[in-house]
C-alpha cells in the first residue's frame, strides 16, 4: 500500500500550529529565569542555541548548505544584518518580560503583519490595497489613542514588531534555509555572547561565579527552545500553503496575551482594551483582504 505523502496530510499544520503555539508560551519559559539579568539571558540564549544547532546540522547531513554561504559575501552580509536585527527582537522580548510587560509584547506581535505591508511598501515597492491601507489606518488609530490616553508611545510594541519586520525583510531576500540561516546568526552574535559572559565573570559577577542549578538548566534549555520552533516552522513553510502560515501566526500573539491577562494577571485597562480591539479590527480586513488576493491568484493561476 502506498503510504500518503507528507505534503498530502496534516503534518505540515500541525508543525506551523506547534511552531506558533511553542512561541506564544515562551514566556513562561522566560519567566524562570526573572533573577537573571535580561542581557546575560540573551548572551547564554546565543551561545546555547550554537551549541544545539551544530549537532542538528551535522545529524541532518545539511553542512554543505551551511558552507556554500562562505561563497556569497553578499549573502553573509544579509546574515549579519538579520543576526543584528533577530539579537535586538531576541533582547526586547526578554527584556519585557522581566518588566512585566507581557501584553506590550503581545501588541508587538499582533502590530507585526501590518508592519509588514508597510516594510513591503518601502523596500520592495509593493503597493497595499485599499483595505490593507484601512488596516493600517485602524492600528494607528489605536497606537494614536493610547497615546492619547496614557500620554504613553507603545514603543516596546514597535520595537517588537519593526525588529521582528525588518527580520523577515532581511531573510526574504536571501535564499537561505532557516536552520542554515539560524547557524550563522548565533555565529555572528557569538563573539559579543561569549565576551560578554566572560567580562561577566572576570569581574565576579553572572552565571558562570554564581551558579545555580535551576537556572543552569534553563539557560541550558534557551538554546533548543530558541532552535525547536524555528526548525518547525521552516518543515510547515515546506508542507503548507503560506497563506494558511500567515493565518496561524495570530496563535503565538493570542497565547501570550492570554497568559499575561490569565496567569500573570497583568492589568488590561479599558484604554489597553480598546487599542487592542483597533489592532483587532484591522488584523481582521488585513486577513480577509489576504484571502481574497489568494482566491484571486489561485483564479488567475487557473
Amino acid at each position: 500500500m502506498k503510504l500518503p505523502s507528507v505534503s498530502g496530510t496534516a503534518v505540515g499544520p500541525l508543525a506551523g500550529f506547534l511552531a506558533f503555539l511553542f512561541w506564544g508560551g515562551l514566556v513562561l519559559f522566560w519567566k524562570q529565569l526573572e533573577g537573571v539579568p535580561p542581557f546575560e539571558i540573551l548572551c547564554y540564549r546565543i551561545l546555547c542555541s550554537l551549541i544545539f544547532i551544530v549537532p542538528v546540522i551535522l545529524l541532518a547531513g545539511r553542512w554543505n548548505e551551511v558552507s556554500a554561504v562562505l561563497c556569497i559575501p553578499r549573502t553573509l552580509l544579509t546574515l549579519v544584518l538579520s543576526s543584528a536585527t533577530v539579537g535586538l527582537n531576541w533582547f526586547l522580548y526578554i527584556w519585557a518580560i522581566s518588566q512585566n510587560m507581557v501584553l506590550e509584547t503581545s501588541l508587538g506581535y499582533y502590530i507585526n503583519p501590518l508592519v509588514n505591508v508597510l516594510l513591503g511598501c518601502l523596500f520592495l515597492r509593493e503597493r497595499p490595497t485599499r483595505l490593507q491601507t484601512v488596516a493600517i489606518l485602524l492600528a494607528s488609530a489605536g497606537v494614536g489613542w493610547s497615546v492619547l490616553n496614557h500620554g504613553y508611545f507603545p514603543w516596546l510594541a514597535f520595537g517588537l514588531a519593526i525588529s521582528f519586520g525588518l527580520y523577515g525583510l532581511l531573510r526574504k531576500t536571501v535564499h537561505v534555509e532557516s536552520l542554515p540561516g539560524l547557524f550563522w546568526e548565533t555565529l555572528f552574535l557569538t563573539p559579543l555572547a561569549g565576551g560578554w559572559v566572560l567580562w561577566l565573570a572576570a569581574h565576579g559577577e553572572g552565571f558562570l561565579v554564581h551558579p545555580a542549578v535551576h537556572t543552569g538548566i534553563f539557560l541550558l534549555l534557551s538554546g533548543p527552545v530558541t532552535s525547536i520552533p524555528l526548525i518547525l516552522f521552516a518543515f510547515a513553510a515546506r508542507h503548507m500553503r503560506l497563506m494558511t502560515l500567515g493565518l496561524m501566526q495570530y496563535v503565538s500573539p493570542t497565547g501570550t496575551f492570554l497568559i499575561g491577562v490569565f496567569i500573570l494577571h497583568e492589568p488590561l485597562h479599558g484604554e489597553t482594551l480598546v487599542t487592542f480591539c483597533f489592532i483587532w479590527i484591522a488584523l481582521l480586513l488585513y486577513t480577509l483582504e489576504s484571502l481574497r488576493l489568494a482566491r484571486v491568484a489561485t483564479r488567475q493561476g487557473a
